[in-house]
């Protein structure tokens, strides 16, 4: 799984500073989850993110298939 939360903040011309204050988390979790560090998100902050960001878990995360050098779960850079 990798997350692109950098591309609608981007959109949005938003920090991650105010995304945290928006969504309640603090800005250290965002930048976990940001740098494809999390290995699990809470539904209420998926929905707490979507709904800031006005946009789908979808736009937040894809799937990357997994390298045979990399462990499993862990994107790709």
């Amino acid at each position: 799984m990798e997350c692109r939360l950098d591309e609608p903040l981007a959109r949005r011309g938003m920090t991650v500073t105010q995304l945290a204050r928006r969504v309640g988390v603090t800005v250290v979790n965002l930048s976990v989850l940001k740098n494809n560090r999390a290995r699990a998100v809470r539904f209420s902050t998926l929905t707490a993110l979507c709904d800031a960001l006005d946009c789908q878990p979808g736009d937040l995360f894809r799937v990357v298939p997994d390298r045979p050098d990399q462990p499993a779960g862990r994107a790709s850079p």
